[in-house]
């Protein structure tokens, strides 16, 4: 019989050790973190505005916290989570800026919230042009591969923070799911069955922007997460946000984890942004979804 000492997994070299769990296992954590995140932050996005194309990526949301975190790495690069904080307030201010150009006297509709969230993803992606232009020429070429979304630079405390970050926002809109399931049908007649209708909108928006302000600040904008993973899962599932919410973290994390390994091994030794790889696979996957629909 073979003994532990035997086995591979223990037999490792101290390089080998120190490339498992200091290098690969951290950047697994982080991808199932940040897929599970936006995953997350779409089903909720997706229930509360009724509408099949609020995502995180699309909406802006996450271009906000990408301009937060450009803030913070420009002016307070000293101080360790300025990042996270500044993409949170990033991303919350886009959150509540696109759903108040999105609403008008006569509701929301999906027209108005998709140019709604054109307008302002391409509003912030000029400020952040002109602000990378003031970086230096190293600094440039680290934010632009970071902005395309990098999980290459995972650190033990962005897998603390992004887990944190993952399990809060998935508990509370996983909270809220009666009420949203109720406000899939109108907020007005949510409010007539006793939901709380801005107390709901203040914990998903809350929780979205939580989510996807620490995904965006620990592995750069993925998009087409929140998108592709909670239309799945419905698929799947059906449209009972019981389900959909734990459904879509779950299918969000395998969906980042198994990006990530093609972005790191496709073109070996060098690597893909794992945002063109969550792209090239999102975008011709939505276009059957609605081709199906």
């Amino acid at each position: 019989m073979l003994g532990a000492e035997s086995l591979p997994l223990f037999s490792l070299s101290p390089e080998q050790a120190s490339i498992l769990y200091d290098i690969r296992l951290p950047r697994v954590f982080l991808a199932a973190c940040v897929g599970a995140s936006l995953a997350v932050a779409g089903a909720g996005l997706q229930s509360l505005l009724r509408n099949p194309l609020a995502e995180p990526y699309l909406l802006g949301v996450s271009n906000g916290a990408a301009l937060g975190t450009l803030l913070a790495f420009w002016m307070f690069s000293s101080f360790e989570f300025a990042r996270p904080i500044m993409a949170f307030a990033g991303a919350a201010f886009t959150t509540v800026a696109v759903y108040r150009m999105a609403k008008s006297r006569a509701g929301m509709n999906a027209e108005r919230l998709v140019l709604s969230g054109v307008i302002i993803t391409t509003f912030l992606s000029s400020i952040i042009v002109m602000l990378t232009t003031l970086l230096d020429t190293a600094k440039l070429r680290s934010f632009t591969f970071w902005l395309l979304g990098d999980l290459s630079q995972a650190t033990t405390g962005g897998v603390y923070l992004s887990f944190t970050a993952a399990i809060i926002a998935t508990l509370l809109i996983a909270s809220q799911a009666r009420a949203l399931n109720l406000m899939m049908i109108g907020e007005r007649d949510a409010a007539d069955f006793g939901v709380e209708v801005s107390r709901v909108r203040l914990i998903v928006f809350g929780s979205a922007s939580l989510a996807v302000g620490a995904s965006v600040a620990a592995s750069g904008s993925v998009g087409y997460v929140g998108l592709i993973v909670p239309h799945i899962i419905r698929m799947i599932v059906g449209s009972d946000n019981r389900l959909v919410v734990p459904f879509s973290a779950i299918a969000g994390a395998i969906f980042v984890v198994a990006a990530d390994t093609i972005a790191r091994t496709a073109i070996a030794p060098r690597e893909l942004p794992v945002g063109a790889i969550t792209a090239l696979i999102g975008a011709p996957l939505f276009i059957w979804l609605l081709r199906k629909n």
